[in-house]
Order: C-alpha cells, then structure tokens, then sequence
C-alpha cells in the first residue's frame, strides 16, 4: 500500500540509479586494471621465490666447490712438503709426486674453472631477475596510466577508418595488452592482422589471423579472420592451404557474407567448393 502512496518518490530512485550506471562502468574497468595489477604482482612473488630457491642451490654448490678447492689445495701442500723431504731418497718417486701434483693442480684449475661458470651464472640470474621487475613495474604503471577501453578502442577504430595505419596498429595493440580479457580485444586483435595484410605483409598477416582463432575462436571475427586467413596464403603461394581455409569459412559460416565472399573466390580460383583441391586449367 506505501508503495501505491509514494509514485514520485520511486521515480526519483529509479533516475538515482539509471545515473550511477556510468560510475559502475568505470568501476569495472578500474576493477579490471586491479585484476591485472595484482595478476603481475602474483607472478613477480611467484618468480621472486623460484629465484630464491635458485640462489639457495647455486650458494650450496659454490660451497661444495669451494671446500673441495680448498681440500685440493691442501693435499697440493702436503704433497709438495712429502717431495721436498723425500727427494733426497729416489728421483723415480720424486718424478711420480711431481706428476700427482700435476694432476692435482690441473684439478684445482678445473674446479676454479667451474667456480667462475657457476658465479658467472649466478651474477646473469641476478641481472635476469632485476631486469624482469623493473619491466613488470613499467608494465603495472603503464597499466595504471592506460585511457579507459572505450575510449582507446574508439580512438583506434577511428584511425584505422582513416587510413592511419601505423598509428591505429600502436592503439589496437596497446588495447589487446592492457584489456587482453575484454570483448573487444579480439577486434583489436583482428585489425592489428588486418593492418598487416593491407601493407602487403602476408606471412605475418596469417599468423596473427591464426591468433585471432586461437584465442578469439567463438569472437565476432572469427569467420572474417578465417577468410583472411585463406586470402592471406593464397597470396603467399600458398594455394591448397588457402583454399582449404576457404572451404572451411563455407562449412563453419555457411549463411555468413564472409561464406559468399570466400564461395566467390573459389569460382573464380577455378576449384570446386567443396572436395579435393585441384590447379585451375
């Protein structure tokens, strides 16, 4: 009954909440960029403590080889002090401690070699380790300081219309790394391909319409991205891998424009639409 009492008042909540949809949106894209944000943080810990884990073992063998050094160099002392008293005594045994001193020393100089390998190792990981955190921390701030998705989208979508290549492949590939999980990345995806094969560079063009299948196989363009795909090979040379990729953008989007455009190009390739491949005559 209250509820019949009070019309304006329900009206002045349902505007209330229809103005805070805009604030939800950008919740949820800074939710998204926190997500990322901690996913880098995760995998720094993660590789921060296998790398710990590392250091542990090389230090354990440093040490093992150090003591052994030490160890040799020791018996190396204690041979030349066994020479000197005995030398006196039978030059035959003199000439068989001077060869196991020999030895020993060339044993000493290969586990001194090994100890400079396994430093030299040690001193790579660690430059490794330094360099990955100091790119993981760039990628975080410039994650943080990334324009909000529609607007970067937009702006890109905007230039490729435009013709501006190079300049919408920068925008479009900045989309796809910081909103790699969006909707929209597997457009951005299909127009960094699509970029490609208008500047003639087929072979790379395939492999990145390969990416878009892979990681975008249910995407809005993923038949576009099969049919480029074909076009792509059939240009390299490639004919029976084009025509089959043809084929199968008829058999998978057999109501689909992109299933006209692909049947077009087979009647004109001079091959049947479907079956084995064969040369035109």
């Amino acid at each position: 009954m209250k509820i019949q009492r009070y019309p304006v008042l329900l009206g002045l909540l349902a505007l209330l909440c229809t103005g805070m949809t805009p604030a939800w949106g950008v919740n949820k894209d800074m939710v998204q960029l926190q997500t990322q944000v901690q996913d880098l943080q995760d995998r720094i810990a993660h590789m921060q403590q296998s790398f710990d884990e590392r250091m542990g073992v090389m230090q354990h063998l440093i040490e093992q080889s150090t003591d052994r050094a030490n160890k040799v160099a020791t018996s190396v002392t204690d041979l030349q002090t066994t020479l000197q008293k005995q030398q006196s005594d039978s030059g035959t045994h003199a000439d068989q401690l001077s060869g196991q001193i020999q030895s020993l020393n060339d044993t000493l100089d290969e586990l001194k070699a090994r100890l400079g390998k396994v430093s030299k190792q040690l001193e790579d990981m660690q430059a490794a380790q330094q360099s990955l955190a100091v790119q993981q921390t760039q990628q975080q701030q410039q994650a943080a300081t990334a324009p909000p998705p529609d607007v970067l989208y937009n702006n890109a979508l905007r230039d490729y219309q435009a013709g501006k290549n190079d300049l919408a492949a920068q925008e479009f590939g900045d989309y796809v790394k910081f909103y790699p999980n969006t909707d929209l990345a597997g457009n951005s995806s299909f127009y960094l391909a699509d970029i490609q094969f208008k500047q003639g560079n087929y072979a790379a063009a395939v492999k990145s319409y390969d990416q878009v299948l892979q990681s975008f196989p249910d995407g809005n363009k993923a038949a576009s991205a099969e049919l480029k795909k074909g076009l792509a090979l059939i240009e390299l040379g490639q004919q029976e891998a084009g025509i089959a990729s043809l084929r199968h953008v008829m058999q998978r989007y057999p109501k689909s424009n992109e299933a006209l455009q692909a049947r077009d190009r087979l009647r004109k390739l001079g091959v049947a639409t479907t079956g084995a491949t064969r040369k035109p005559e």
